[in-house]
C-alpha cells in the first residue's frame, strides 16, 4: 500500500482490534472515521489522549464519528489498556506497521540520546464515503481532541 493523503480515498484495510475483532475500514462506510495511532500503551501521554477521547465520545458520537486508536502493541496490551481506562472504542493492533505506514507516522525519534524508529503521534479523520479530510501530525496531547471536534463541526 502507498501512503494516502488528504483528498484521497483510502483503501479499505483489515486489522485486528481488542473485543475479538477485525476492524475493516468497509464496515463503518455512511460513517466518519477518527483513526488515532500513538506510541504505547500505558504511557502518560497515550494515557490522556485516550482518557480524553472517551470523555468525547457521547459528542463524537452524536456526530456518527467512530473512534480508534492504533499503536504498534500487542492485543493482550490493548485489552488490558483499554480495560484499566474503560475506553468505549476498539484499539487496533499494528505489530507489522501496515497501517502506520499507510498513514506514514514512523518517524525517527530520540529516545535518551539513542535514535530509534517510532510512531509520531497523529490522528486521522475519514469521512462517510471513505476519503481522509483531515490529518494531525505531531499532536500536542492538550486540546487535540477539541480541534478535532471542530473539524468534525465543518464536515
Amino acid at each position: 500500500m502507498s501512503k494516502i493523503t488528504v483528498g484521497q480515498k483510502v483503501p479499505d484495510f483489515s486489522a485486528p482490534a481488542t473485543s475479538d475483532l477485525t476492524f475493516k475500514l468497509s464496515d463503518y462506510a455512511g460513517e466518519r472515521v477518527i483513526l488515532y495511532f500513538y506510541p504505547r500503551d500505558n504511557t502518560p501521554g497515550c494515557t490522556t489522549e485516550g482518557e480524553d477521547f472517551k470523555a468525547a465520545h457521547r459528542r463524537l458520537r452524536a456526530r456518527k464519528t467512530r473512534v480508534f486508536g492504533v499503536s504498534r502493541d500487542s492485543l493482550p496490551s490493548h485489552e488490558k489498556f483499554k480495560a484499566k481506562y474503560a475506553f468505549q472504542f476498539e484499539l487496533i493492533s499494528d505489530p507489522e506497521e501496515t497501517l502506520c505506514k499507510l498513514f506514514d507516522v514512523i518517524r525517527e525519534k530520540n529516545m535518551y540520546g539513542k535514535k530509534v524508529m517510532g510512531v509520531e503521534r497523529s490522528t486521522f479523520l475519514i469521512d462517510v464515503n471513505g476519503k481522509l479530510t483531515h490529518e494531525w501530525r505531531k499532536v500536542r496531547v492538550k486540546g487535540h481532541v477539541d480541534a478535532v471536534i471542530d473539524a468534525l463541526k465543518s464536515l
